[in-house]
């Protein structure tokens, strides 16, 4: 893939992201948050360094969805059965995502928090 031009390799990236907006409902359901940061962002007027820390927070987010769901797919296509290694595997990426959002969530109180005391 190195070797292809960029172009391709941009398609191929916007193709991943179509895929996860076509069938998987988490990404989808992050991505709804995303329009909740932005109205955020845009009504309350944070501090560059905090909207920053948002928009950060939420890439990591829907970057480890994306992970998340890659996973899922090689792992369900290797080992269809379900072995216990797969469940813990798929339990272990998932536990990454929430562990995010999470953070996510906690970043925007903060930032709210901040806001209020100012």
């Amino acid at each position: 893939m190195k070797s292809r031009p960029l172009i391709t390799r941009f398609r191929f990236a916007l193709a991943g992201l179509r895929y996860a907006l076509r069938h998987e409902r988490s990404f989808r359901t992050h991505l709804s948050a995303v329009l909740f940061v932005a109205v955020a962002v845009f009504w309350f007027r944070p501090p560059l360094i905090w909207q920053a820390l948002l928009w950060v927070m939420v890439a990591l987010v829907l970057a480890a969805e994306l992970f998340n769901t890659a996973l899922e797919a090689t792992l369900d296509a290797l080992h269809p059965q379900q072995a216990e290694f797969v469940r813990n595997a798929k339990d272990c990426a998932a536990a990454a995502v929430l562990i995010l959002s999470i953070a996510a969530l906690l970043v925007f109180a903060l930032m709210a928090l901040a806001i209020k005391l100012q």
